[in-house]
Parts: structure tokens; C-alpha cells; sequence
């Protein structure tokens, strides 16, 4: 039983990590932060953190409740969630932003901004539609093989391990950035968004085996 608990909270991180996609966030971080300095990019990697795991834990505890309050149940949320995580996913492949984050406007706006760190970079860009929809299909995948609250225990920790994994990556964005450079990132962005597009994939096919069985 630990084992299957352990696999499954490390499914459960690795998915949210690679949804919320922190390396694609900390190359915007040094773009929106002037000069990126660690004196400025330390509190806006703290601030973009607090907000994603304050955001993904709210939705973790009210989310389905508040589907269920308008009638949509989690199979109609996983089909809508793999349309989204696919389009992300085929952006990711081809090395592209998606519109799904944040759009141009937003990342002009961000520009204008003098604090970016929770709008737009805790959401949407890094805490978007994506996020939600994973997060709420994650815990009821959980729950249907655990059990309410060991669901709820599995997916919070994986929410804390993403989130610490996310303040890292934007507090050492200007030496992820160095090390890494423009084909870097490219790259590791379209090996994200393969696992992106494979966990929409699953969300898919689950939500339409659930919607016609």
C-alpha cells in the first residue's frame, strides 16, 4: 500500500510540475523583472510561489464542489482539461507560448507592471485553466483508488513538492536562463509538453469512457 501511495503522489507532482511548467515561467521571470537582479527576482519567485500554491490548494478543496454547484461532473472537466493540456501540449512540442497561459496583451501589460510576481506570473502563466482541471481530475483518480481523504493527503503533498520545485526554478531563473540558453529551453519545453500531451491523452480517453459509460 506505501508503495502505491508513493507512486502515485509521484505521478501526481510530476504532472503538476510539468503542467505549470517552471522553466518556461523563469525564462519570462528575467524578461519581466528590470534589471533582473536577485535582489529583485528572490521576492517575485517567492510571491509567484505563495500565489500557485495558495490558488492550487483552494482549488483542490472547493474546485469539484463548486463544478458539481453548476452541474458539471469530473468526466465533462476531464474532457474540456485534455482539449486544454493538448493545446498546451502541442504548443510545448513546437517550442511556442500558448494563448492558454497568457496572451500578448498580458505580457505587455506585465511590461507596464512594476510588481509581476502574482499577475500575470502566478496566474495565468504559470496557475492556469491547465492547472485547475488537472488538479481537480488528479483528486478524484486518487479518491476513486484510495479513498476521500487519503486522496485529498496525496494530492496536497504533491501541490507542496510542485510548489517547491517551482520557487527554485524562479529563484535561480538567471542561471537556469545561462546555463540552459534559447536552444535549451527550447528543448526542454518540448520534452514538457510530450508528458503534457501524454497526461491529455489519458484525461481524454477517461473523460469520454466516464461521459458514455
Amino acid at each position: 500500500m506505501i508503495a502505491s501511495y508513493l507512486s502515485t503522489l509521484l505521478h501526481d507532482t510530476i504532472a503538476l510540475i510539468t503542467i505549470l511548467n517552471p522553466i518556461a515561467a523563469a525564462g519570462l521571470l528575467v524578461t519581466m523583472v528590470s534589471p533582473p537582479t536577485p535582489a529583485n527576482i528572490y521576492p517575485a519567485a517567492w510571491k509567484a510561489t505563495l500565489t500557485v500554491l495558495v490558488a492550487a490548494l483552494v482549488t483542490l478543496f472547493t474546485g469539484e464542489f463548486l463544478f458539481k454547484l453548476f452541474g458539471i461532473n469530473v468526466y465533462s472537466i476531464k474532457v474540456i482539461g485534455g482539449i486544454i493540456l493538448m493545446l498546451i501540449a502541442i504548443n510545448m512540442a513546437y517550442g511556442q507560448p500558448t494563448k492558454a497561459r497568457h496572451t500578448k496583451e498580458e505580457q505587455a501589460e506585465a511590461e507596464e507592471k512594476e510588481d509581476v510576481s502574482i499577475v500575470p506570473l502566478g496566474i495565468p502563466i504559470l496557475f492556469g485553466p491547465g492547472v485547475i482541471a488537472t488538479i481537480v481530475v488528479l483528486n478524484h483518480n486518487d479518491s476513486a483508488k484510495f479513498g476521500l481523504v487519503p486522496s485529498y493527503g496525496l494530492v496536497t503533498a504533491a501541490i507542496l513538492l510542485s510548489a517547491v520545485v517551482v520557487y527554485f526554478t524562479l529563484r535561480y531563473s538567471g542561471i537556469i536562463n545561462r546555463a540552459l540558453g534559447v536552444t535549451g529551453m527550447k528543448i526542454m519545453t518540448r520534452i514538457m509538453g510530450l508528458v503534457v500531451g501524454a497526461i491529455a491523452a489519458q484525461f481524454l480517453i477517461g473523460g469520454i469512457k466516464g461521459l458514455w459509460g
